[in-house]
């Protein structure tokens, strides 16, 4: 679990809790994310707890990052052939008053030490902020993100302590625990992000509409129980 954040609404309802399984450099995941908290706008009365996961979208990045070049040839054959699909990434961005700035980006980082961020940050109810930061920084910005300084002060810019994160990314702290998640991720047959799993039932792939999300939210919330009750019954 690396971050959680609880909608406001009567105490009397059990929240929905929603699990987001994500990459920082994931585009879609950076588009999924506002259209997430863009459907809980929309069910206001519907208390929910977000929790984001780490997913490795590109595992074979190597630790210390590579140049954006090298990335999309290997990718995709050739930068040039991800011109059409970045445009089609730019436009879905602007819809949601994001910018996607791929004529900025210049490496392409190992997310490794991006999800071990969100999850120190997670313990001071930041891990949310963090992930914003560095999918804002990375696609918005192009900072490189396989750059400890810059890591360090994106985790500075929401509140933690940069001698101690600084310190911490030196060190081999947590990422077993991140490769044991985001290894679980894929066990559990997730191939594309992101991935929101509602209430532990039912789960949506993509960056789906706000409106689609909300209403799945709706359809969780009300007939919770009557989907737990099929999941048992379909254990025994």
């Amino acid at each position: 679990m690396l971050d959680t954040k609880t909608a406001t609404a009567p105490n009397t309802i059990t929240p929905v809790q929603i699990d987001v399984v994500s990459d920082v450099v994931c585009p879609w995941c950076f588009i999924g994310k506002s259209r997430l908290e863009k459907a809980l706008a929309l069910k206001p009365n519907i208390p929910v707890e977000v929790r984001y996961h780490p997913y490795f979208l590109n595992p074979w990045v190597p630790r210390e990052g590579m140049s954006r070049d090298e990335y999309l040839t290997t990718k995709f054959g050739s930068p040039d052939r991800y011109t059409s699909i970045a445009g089609r990434v730019a436009a879905a961005a602007a819809a949601e008053g994001l910018t996607y700035a791929v004529d900025k980006m210049r490496r392409q980082p190992n997310t490794l030490d991006c999800h071990r961020l969100i999850l120190w940050a997670q313990s001071a109810g930041k891990g949310a902020q963090m992930k914003q930061r560095l999918m804002d920084i990375y696609f918005t910005e192009g900072a490189d993100l396989s750059d400890r300084e810059v890591l360090v002060q994106a985790a500075a810019a929401v509140g933690m302590d940069a001698n101690t994160t600084r310190e911490k990314l030196a060190s081999d702290a947590d990422v077993a625990q991140i490769e044991s998640a985001a290894n679980s991720a894929k066990d559990a047959g997730i191939d594309g992000v992101p991935t929101f799993i509602l209430g532990g039932v039912a789960a949506i792939t993509g960056a789906q509409s706000p409106e689609v999300i909300a209403n799945a939210i709706e359809q969780i919330a009300t007939n919770r129980d009557k989907f737990m009750a099929g999941q048992k019954a379909a254990a025994r």
